[in-house]
């Protein structure tokens, strides 16, 4: 089977100051908005059998527009929910990044526990039973799961044998695909493409 990993469009920011500390499941932002369409506008030639979300509100409005334009409900799949589902902030990496948070370190060192998050065992061990299931139910099929950042990366790992938790960084609606034969054997097909968001970018002169 055909399984095409999808991260989830751009969120809305939230911090700890205006959640009052509650978990926070933030929408998509206006260019988040756009970035899912151009994304369902590029798949919309595909042949999609089922669209797969996390029950977060950023990867079901993600999936809304490619589920709309195959026709299709979207199935919430609650194991490939984010490792920090409980955090009571939305940062982007680049941000975190960029100013050398704290949570950064402790994200990309495994430390999810610090911030709230899942351990990455038990992260990592919900993952593999999750991409299991639907390999085993879909065989033959081609099926979009849209998830997160953290989610594609083990899923992923899993496959080429990476150690590393958090090994690349996944753009907003990226596309990775990985394929999954009867006998068992799981390949990388792509990782990380953006070219629907590349095409709309201005040619140079």
């Amino acid at each position: 089977m055909d399984l095409i990993f999808v991260r989830h469009a751009e969120p809305v920011r939230i911090d700890s100051a205006e959640s009052g500390g509650r978990p926070v499941d933030p929408p998509l932002t206006q260019l988040g908005v756009a970035q899912a369409d151009l994304l369902a506008d590029w798949l919309a030639h595909e042949r999609i059998d089922a669209v797969l979300s996390s029950p977060q509100r950023r990867a079901r409005e993600t999936a809304a527009p490619i589920a709309r334009a195959h026709g299709l409900d979207i199935e919430i799949s609650p194991g490939i929910v984010e490792y920090d589902v409980q955090a009571d902030h939305y940062i982007p990496v680049d941000e975190l990044k960029a100013r050398r948070d704290p949570q950064w370190f402790a994200m990309i060192e495994g430390r999810w526990t610090d911030f709230g998050g899942a351990s990455p065992e038990d992260f990592r061990n919900r993952i593999a039973r999750s991409v299991d299931a639907i390999i085993e139910r879909f065989a033959g099929q081609r099926v979009v799961a849209v998830c997160h950042g953290g989610v594609i990366n083990v899923a992923i790992a899993m496959i080429l044998g990476i150690d590393r938790l958090l090994w690349f960084d996944p753009h907003y609606t990226s596309v990775s695909r990985i394929v999954a034969s009867r006998d068992g054997v799981r390949s990388v097909v792509t990782l990380n493409e953006r070219a629907h968001l590349e095409a709309q970018r201005r040619p140079r002169r």
